[in-house]
């Protein structure tokens, strides 16, 4: 494992990450000896990231049924009074 001095890291930044990526993880120790050790970090993906299913529907199809779901789930909601109006964005 390359440990590198605090000046060195300070003026070979790219190269301690680079080192960290390839082998792990690189050390940087200070002058009073202290030791601290860089490493990369496990990239986390979005929940929302999955893939995609093939349905065969068009857009229009997929915006249809997305729309017939919201009026049937409609008569569900209480009903807003008549002095409020409602706006559509």
């Amino acid at each position: 494992m390359k440990v590198y001095t605090c000046s060195e890291a300070r003026q070979r930044f790219a190269e301690v990450l680079r080192h960290a990526k390839r082998e792990g993880q690189a050390q940087i120790r200070r002058r009073d000896g202290e030791l601290f050790v860089v490493q990369p970090a496990q990239s986390v993906g979005s929940p929302l990231d999955v893939p995609g299913v093939e349905s065969g529907l068009t857009a229009r199809e997929v915006v249809d049924l997305v729309r017939d779901s919201r009026r049937s789930t409609e008569r569900l909601l209480p009903r807003t009074p008549a002095h409020v109006q409602r706006t559509r964005r």
